[in-house]
């Protein structure tokens, strides 16, 4: 299947599969911090990260079987950082994929705690599934993900991201160079590097070796800034239908944006520069390189 559309719509029930057998089952003890952990993950997501994790395997020769217990658990750590984004302290969010945060639904401190839930259950998963991989590359796993959420990755964008609210107004005495450099790097790290580690990921379980590591990274890189210059453009353009979340927080917050920035021409042009690098990539992948041409076609589309 070369249409990402259909493959995401194919690949859906099967991930979905995987984190109900891999989440603490309904029912276990305590029963509210599982079924807190369940309404975040079984919230309607598109299971795009999962699915580069998939994409990424497939193309290196993993058979899916090896690659969807990996698939889960990120799935599980975007679901945790969607969690805690949309906490008071932080986006301040009532809406999440169509429906009440969690945090609304189940109050701030089981909404903080299911976030933990779900990051460590993540890590648990990656330790011992699937358990016909060899230990090193479960290891390898742990230690990607580790990385990609820490103050080097998720987290650490996150952090800038709140230090740089109310800047849109001004440059902060960086001037135009910088703040364009430092809003790439915010959406690198806090948006581009759990993609990048799902490429990744499928490479380690592939045994892609080093030069594919590399070359799933910086596919997954230039795809994770192509995801958040959609974003940001979609919370200009878009409904909060579109975006799963409440549309224009970003503008509210005076969050510094390639809107912002470079206007919206200015950043479709940023996010077809984006997709032509991740093609050149693309073009070096021993298979499976229609499905992702696929994918860097739906996200130009998505912030067109």
């Amino acid at each position: 299947m070369t249409d990402f559309p259909a493959f995401l719509s194919a690949l859906g029930p099967q991930v979905d599969e995987a984190l109900d057998r891999l989440l603490p089952a309904a029912g276990a003890e305590p029963a509210s911090i599982g079924e807190a952990m369940r309404y975040s993950v079984f919230a309607g997501g598109k299971r795009v990260r999962p699915a580069l994790v998939v994409m990424a395997g497939e193309a290196c020769g993993a058979p899916r079987s090896d690659l969807l217990a990996g698939s889960a658990a990120v799935e599980m750590v975007h679901a945790f950082s969607l969690v805690h984004d949309d906490l008071p302290a932080l986006d301040d969010d009532d809406l999440r994929r169509g429906r009440p945060t969690l945090h609304k639904a189940r109050g701030e401190a089981m909404a903080v705690l299911a976030g933990d839930a779900l990051l460590n259950h993540a890590f648990e998963v990656l330790a011992a599934e699937p358990a016909s991989a060899p230990p090193e590359r479960r290891l390898e796993a742990v230690g990607l993900m580790a990385r990609a959420v820490g103050t080097a990755g998720m987290i650490g964008g996150q952090v800038l991201d709140l230090e740089h609210e109310g800047t849109a107004s001004g440059d902060g005495g960086r001037g135009r160079e910088g703040a364009a450099r430092m809003l790439e790097r915010i959406h690198r790290l806090k948006t581009g590097a759990l993609i990048e580690a799902s490429t990744r990921l499928g490479g380690i379980y592939a045994g892609a070796g080093r030069d594919g590591s590399e070359l799933l990274g910086g596919i997954g890189a230039e795809l994770g800034l192509l995801f958040q210059i959609g974003d940001d453009i979609l919370d200009v353009v878009g409904s909060s239908e579109q975006l799963g979340k409440t549309a224009g927080k970003d503008r509210e917050a005076e969050k510094l944006t390639y809107p912002h920035l470079y206007g919206l021409d200015g950043s479709r042009r940023k996010a077809r520069q984006a997709a032509d690098r991740c093609l050149v990539l693309v073009e070096k992948l021993p298979a499976g390189r229609q499905i992702f041409r696929s994918l860097v076609a739906f996200l130009v589309h998505r912030g067109s």
